[in-house]
C-alpha cells in the first residue's frame, strides 16, 4: 500500500506540481528511478539462498501472470474493436 501512495503522489508531483520547462529532467528522473528500482529487486532476488532452485518456480509463475492479462486485454481489444470502429470504416 505504501508503495500505490509514493507512486500516486509523484505522479500528482510530476503532473501538478513540476514545471513544464523541465518535463526533460522528469524524464531522466524517472528512467533513473526505475533503473534503480529494476537493479534493487535484481539484488534482493539474487541474496536468496535458494535462488535457484526457486527461479523455476518464480519464472512460470511470472510467465502466467503475463500471459493471462495479455491475452484478455488482446481478447478485450479486439472485440470491442469490432464491434464499434466496424461501422467506421465503412
Amino acid at each position: 500500500m505504501d508503495i500505490l501512495i509514493i507512486m500516486c503522489l509523484g505522479i500528482l508531483v510530476g503532473n501538478r506540481i513540476f514545471p513544464k520547462e523541465k518535463k526533460k529532467l522528469n524524464e531522466y528522473l524517472q528512467l533513473s528511478c526505475t533503473l534503480l528500482l529494476i537493479f534493487s529487486m535484481g539484488v534482493m532476488l539474487g541474496q536468496r539462498d535458494s535462488f535457484f532452485e526457486d527461479l523455476a518456480s518464480l519464472g512460470i509463475t511470472s510467465f502466467i501472470f503475463f500471459l493471462i492479462p495479455t491475452a484478455l486485454s488482446i481478447l478485450a481489444v479486439y472485440f470491442l474493436t469490432k464491434r464499434f470502429l466496424q461501422n467506421k470504416k465503412n
